[in-house]
């Protein structure tokens, strides 16, 4: 192979299940303007868009009418990245696979929606940063997932080439975006995404380390 096989990963709902810190930043935040609380799951639904659409998806599910909305987003990441990491925990088995797919040979990268800050304070307090040649936000480049050239740019970052390189994520703009950019394409079936919107990956995993398995077989048959 000419170059090292890359493994894009999303971040939310993929490699952390960061929903309770999602959800109690979106509480506090609609309580700042005396709104009702959501729960989890309904919070559940509203993330993998970027913090953006999740703000205005909690507004419009309280039907909160002339909030500002990007005061609205201010006061958001104001109360959320102070508690990113509070309990947010790692999916079973994610740092044993990232350390065995780079024994294996592979380099990772990052691509998320969330703004790359808030990913880099995750990755640091799991002390992962460093096992990433890449760290993608949705504020990294003018394009952000499902865009194919959020992908596309993450995969030159990390120094990739996308006919080497795979997307894992468990929302369908992982899918559409690790597919228009000529990537392969996993759903991460244990994250917050419905099960239809990996009806057009390439392969669905139950499990990180069963995406590990995928990869390693489709590049080892190389």
């Amino acid at each position: 192979m000419k170059n090292a096989p890359l493994c894009v990963f999303d971040l939310d709902g993929t490699l952390v299940d960061s929903l309770p810190d999602l959800a109690e930043s979106l509480r506090e935040m609609l309580a700042t303007y005396g709104l009702p609380k959501l729960s989890d799951e309904r919070v559940r639904p509203m993330v993998g868009d970027g913090v953006g659409v999740l703000v205005s998806r909690g507004l419009a599910a309280v039907e909160a009418h002339g909030i500002d909305h990007d005061e609205a987003v201010r006061r958001y990441m104001a109360i959320y990245e102070p508690r990113a990491t509070r309990l947010t925990r790692l999916f079973p088995e994610t740092r044993e696979t990232i350390e065995a797919l780079r024994a294996a040979g592979f380099n990772c990268a990052l691509c998320t929606n969330k703004p790359v800050a808030a990913a880099r304070i995750i990755l640091e307090r799991f002390e992962l940063a460093k096992s990433f040649a890449a760290i993608a936000g949705g504020d990294s480049f003018p394009a952000r997932k499902p865009d194919p050239e959020h992908v596309r740019r993450t995969v030159a970052l990390a120094g990739g080439t996308p006919d080497q390189a795979v997307m894992v994520g468990d929302h369908r703009n992982d899918v559409v975006a690790g597919n228009g950019a000529g990537l392969r394409t996993i759903f991460a079936d244990w994250g917050y995404g419905a099960a239809a919107m990996g009806d057009q990956a390439t392969a669905i995993a139950s499990a990180i380390d069963d995406a590990a398995r995928f990869m390693m077989a489709w590049f080892k048959s190389e």
